[in-house]
């Protein structure tokens, strides 16, 4: 490891999100001096190899952070809650993959694409947004900054990891089952924590998370407000349904905006997002050329395609978005931040 890098803890190491964090460091040639990989006291002694070295998987405590510099979070909201304040307390800058942080109005919320200047308020702990509002905000930021944004309404088709890897175990079992003609059971699906639980394979469910008093779920409220707060825009009009379907790798978006200018054309629209950071344009209706899951997965860029002007309304466009949600929904997105937090000097080393 290098001596000029960072000390970076990764909290949730042995998670299916814990995993691709560490990939990525890996990818990116992340200049670390020490890598701590820290997890809950069922999963601490596992062997996890960094670059063909074998580092042993810690139980994250309090103490654990003493001269972290990063530490990059992804092991779900309580412990988040419990930690991040103990490794800021100790010097450490947090990187945070779980809603509990998010619509903290002193957290920023952060897609580099999109809001990388918000990193400069930080006060110790910089949120991760949800895995379905990142990719979104990626397609949408350059047409909003070049014909402003008045509307979205989206409906999601994501997979199934992102409810964990017992729910993609789930979904190879009942895929089985069902061609065997096996009684199918269900136990995580649509939430593990909720009353009843539903086969996906063969399915598509229109739940992700807890049904609130208004009739949206959690992951669509935080697809509206996390959206709001991303782009600065509490007046924005937006509303998405959320569903999952049995693919396990991979959430598309199809998304309906209005922008703010009229008279433009989807050509202008598709040159605008075929020079935007972090996006690839596929969109060619000739050559059947639009995003899928499948080509998706194991690559860092939201892929956009199927651009069109809505029948009716004059400034109304239709979209399709796809991305790994593993990646930059999640383990990605975080490195991402801490390479800005590098490049704007805002992460210094011990």
């Amino acid at each position: 490891m290098a001596n000029n890098g960072f000390h970076v803890a990764v909290v949730g190491a042995t998670g299916a999100v814990g995993e691709q964090i560490v990939q990525t460091l890996i990818d990116r040639h992340f200049p670390i001096s020490k890598l701590s990989l820290l997890s809950s006291s069922r999963s601490a002694g596992k062997t996890i190899l960094f670059k063909g070295e074998p580092i042993t998987v810690q139980e994250a405590k309090p103490e654990s952070f003493e001269g972290v510099d990063i530490a990059l979070f992804s092991a779900g909201g309580s412990i988040s809650k419990q930690l991040a304040p103990e490794a800021v307390k100790r010097g450490a800058v947090v990187v945070d993959n779980t809603s509990a942080f998010r619509m903290d109005p002193n957290v920023p919320l952060i897609v580099p694409e999109v809001n990388e200047e918000d990193l400069k308020n930080h006060q110790g702990i910089i949120a991760n947004p949800n895995c379905s509002t990142i990719q979104m905000v990626v397609a949408l930021e350059p047409i909003r900054q070049t014909f402003g944004l008045n509307k979205v309404i989206v409906s999601t088709y994501q997979a199934v990891s992102g409810a964990g890897s017992q729910a993609v175990q789930e979904l190879y079992n009942q895929s089985r089952d069902v061609l065997d003609n096996k009684e199918i059971e269900a136990n995580i699906l649509p939430v593990k924590g909720d009353k009843r639980h539903y086969q996906i394979a063969f399915n598509a469910i229109p739940q992700i998370d807890l049904f609130q008093d208004n009739g949206f779920t959690f992951e669509e409220m935080k697809m509206i407000n996390e959206t709001k707060k991303i782009m600065h825009m509490p007046e924005l009009k937006i509303a998405a349904t959320c569903v999952r379907i049995p693919v396990e790798r991979g959430h598309s978006e199809s998304v309906y905006f209005e922008t703010g200018a009229d008279n433009i054309s989807p050509n202008e629209i598709k040159n605008i997002l075929s020079k935007a950071p972090g996006i690839i344009l596929e969109d060619n209706a000739n050559e059947q050329l639009y995003p899928m899951a499948i080509t998706a997965a194991g690559k860092r860029d939201v892929f956009v395609g199927r651009i069109r002007k809505d029948l009716d309304e004059t400034n109304g466009f239709h979209m399709w978005v796809v991305s790994d949600n593993l990646l930059k929904g999640a383990a990605w997105n975080s490195v991402q931040i801490a390479e800005s937090l590098i490049r704007l000097e805002l992460l210094t080393k011990k």
